[in-house]
């Protein structure tokens, strides 16, 4: 075991402490020729045995074709009813300028892509696609890795079931899980779970090699070593977790939440989190792209970070949520959901020593909320995964990437100035 949590942590503290050399196109997979041939070479293949697959620059190929390298359950797009954007592209927006964070020079749109290893980017406006650019392995009819992004998913997915009583947030997890009973979310509520408030004793630091998120990683790869004697599922990990503190007092950022949700969440319907997905979500949108979620050895879906689907069906996606619900002609989501999103999420709980850049923030059913003046709110992701939705200027940004570095930290000092940049040009026309 301490094998296998050796070689995922190198392989994740690698991507996240290196900077790397390479620019935005120096580091496109088309440069280097991996996975090409029959077979190919090998100083070309890519493997998730020995997490190369996972290391900058290969990252930039493999978060384009996941589920060649790992296993993965589908979550089935719109077989009629498929929707289609209307396209009214803006070829001013490549200029629009800001001033990034800590910084006296200016950036324009076109700079930020580059800078962030942009890999899609699209832009909504009033419904509209007004912007959108494919670099690197990324293809419109291909998938991409949400990482992070999938909890916002589950946790809209929890939001809606509790909206329809099907969840009673204030129940204790242990009512949905008996299996949690022992474990630190026993006692927690299913809203402890959808805000991210729950005290428990658990590590997400990525820079220590010794932190929990090591074992629970190992527990969901398929990756194992023989000999290999820890949790083999996540759901096994999950009732290990011990409690630190209390419930609900403040926010801290642990996967392991959302994949306990996901359990709640499917205990109490009788489905999988990718069969809810696609019943809730991808059929009612009229999805074009099949999703997929990567697995565990039982084949428990990663519902914190194992989601991948194309950019033009989370485009979908945001602006469903943009409009309160409401998309191709369906109610898909109730408004209370929004509204709840929007007006309830606490900033005097939130972590602003692990987010220095996110000042005046908060979080709510799996959302970060800026709580800004136009009330935007996103969704996020390592290595530069983000829907964000300002409702103020009737924009959504989807913007798949793969930076050199994990945390987000790292790319909003430009990201998110660009981000309100946008909205304000927007807002004017």
């Amino acid at each position: 075991m301490n094998k296998l949590i050796t070689t995922l942590s190198s392989v994740l503290l690698t991507t996240s402490v290196w900077a790397g050399p390479l620019s935005q196109e120096e580091s496109f997979p088309s440069n280097f020729g991996w996975m090409k041939g029959f077979p190919p070479k090998d100083d070309k293949i890519l493997s998730a045995t020995d997490g190369s697959f996972f290391k900058f620059p290969a990252l930039r190929y493999s978060v384009c074709h996941m589920r060649e390298f790992l296993p993965t359950k589908v979550v089935p797009s719109a077989e009629e009813g498929h929707y289609h954007f209307e396209v009214a592209l803006d070829s001013q927006i490549d200029n629009i300028t800001f001033m990034p964070m800590g910084s006296n020079k200016p950036m324009t749109w076109k700079e930020s892509l580059a800078k962030n290893y942009t890999d899609g980017m699209l832009v909504l406006h009033k419904g509209k696609i007004v912007y959108e650019k494919y670099f690197g392995e990324l293809k419109p009819n291909g998938t991409h890795a949400l990482m992070s992004v999938s909890k916002t998913f589950t946790g809209t997915l929890g939001a809606i079931l509790v909206a329809e009583g099907v969840l009673d947030a204030n129940k204790k997890v242990s009512e949905y899980v008996p299996a949690l009973k022992k474990s630190a979310f026993g006692d927690a509520t299913v809203r402890n779970l959808l805000d991210m408030q729950t005290g428990l004793q658990y590590s997400e630091d990525y820079r220590d090699p010794h932190s929990e998120i090591w074992q629970y990683s190992a527990a969901g790869t398929p990756c194992k070593p023989k000999g290999y004697k820890g949790a083999r599922t996540y759901y096994q990990y999950l009732q290990t977790i011990k409690k630190k503190g209390e419930h609900g007092k403040v926010f801290a950022y642990k996967t392991v939440n959302t994949d306990a949700l996901g359990w709640v969440i499917s205990s109490a319907t009788g489905k999988t989190i990718p069969e809810l997905i696609s019943e809730r979500f991808w059929i009612p949108l009229g999805t074009h792209i099949d999703g997929y979620y990567q697995i565990d050895d039982y084949g428990i879906a990663f519902a914190g970070g194992g989601f991948n689907a194309s950019l033009r069906d989370l485009g979908k996606f945001g602006e469903m949520v943009r409009n309160k619900g409401f998309f191709n002609n369906k109610r898909i989501m109730p408004a209370s959901v929004f509204d709840d999103i929007v007006q309830n999420a606490d900033n005097k709980k939130f972590d602003k020593e692990h987010y220095p850049n996110l000042k005046g923030w908060g979080y709510r059913n799996m959302w970060w909320v800026t709580n800004n003046k136009n009330k935007a709110f996103m969704a996020r992701g390592v290595y530069g995964q983000a829907i964000y939705i300002d409702p103020t200027a009737e924009m959504v940004i989807v913007r798949l990437a793969s930076t050199p570095t994990a945390p987000n930290n790292d790319n909003d000092p430009w990201s998110l100035p660009a981000y309100q940049a946008l909205a304000d040009y927007l807002s004017k026309k």
